[in-house]
């Protein structure tokens, strides 16, 4: 059995640091194969955040993959957000383009949603090309037949039911289907602070959606995400902050898809 941990959108600036710290420490005492971090390590893209953000990944357990949200292109700094949004983030925590590993039964490849800027009035919302999907699944296309194929973004490609915020993903429709079709097994993603999983209605592939570790609730517990793989099936926990521990919150069970 394959155990990832998906965590997101832990807002560095506005973290609930007694969430944090006792999942850093849950993570430490039982660490997954895979530790993933969804996007919005920030609050506004500041340097002092980012250095935090930092710090606060060498703690966890490797090995680790990273993705950025919009949050981690700078709010106040209007000139860098216009022309080097991610640079930032580059300069302390790593690739925002993109972001592979594989190993044990797992391809995994994270790419970037997050725009500096759009021409629309709401920056917050994600994007997806057809070059990025091109390049996933060209990436993907080499990965063992039998290993269970991961997307990570920040914006979930398709609307959570009954979410407390927006993805509005341009291109997100027509990317779910291309890396249902292909036979992708899930995609992660953050951004509405709120758990979940839903079947896309092509092939068998997922979508999973991972809470805040932040004070930025909306209308759901701090909590992070505990992801089981074995030959048949995909279980997903949510595990939420009940203020002095973690205890699981929802639960889903999800037939794995194979190409």
């Amino acid at each position: 059995m394959i155990r990832i941990a998906h965590l997101s959108d832990i807002h560095f600036g506005d973290e609930n640091a007694a969430a944090v710290e006792a999942a850093t420490a849950w993570l430490a005492a039982d660490p997954p194969d895979l530790t993933i971090v969804s996007g919005d390590l920030t609050r506004f893209g500041e340097k002092n955040e980012f250095a935090t953000a930092a710090a606060w990944l060498r703690r966890l357990p490797e090995p680790r993959l990273v993705t950025p949200g919009n949050h981690d292109a700078p709010y106040l700094a209007l000139v860098q957000r216009l022309f080097r949004p991610f640079a930032r983030y580059e300069a302390v925590i790593g690739p925002a383009e993109t972001v592979q590993w594989l190993g044990q039964g797992l391809a995994v490849y994270g790419l970037n949603t997050a725009r500096g800027v759009q021409p629309r009035a709401n920056w917050s919302k994600g994007q997806i090309s057809a070059r990025q999907v091109d390049a996933a699944l060209a990436w993907f296309a080499k990965a063992p037949t039998d290993w269970a194929r991961i997307l990570v973004v920040h914006h979930p490609l398709v609307e959570m039911i009954g979410a407390p915020m927006t993805g509005r993903v341009w291109g997100g429709a027509a990317a779910a289907a291309r890396l249902a079709q292909a036979g992708i097994a899930m995609v992660l993603s953050g951004h509405v602070h709120a758990p979940f999983l839903l079947p896309f209605p092509q092939g068998r592939m997922a979508a999973v959606g991972a809470g805040t570790l932040s004070v930025r609730e909306r209308g759901v517990p701090a909590s992070f995400n505990l992801i089981e793989i074995d030959e048949a099936e995909i279980r997903v926990s949510a595990l939420a902050w009940t203020g002095t521990r973690f205890e699981p919150f929802r639960a889903w069970g999800h037939t794995r898809g194979r190409t």
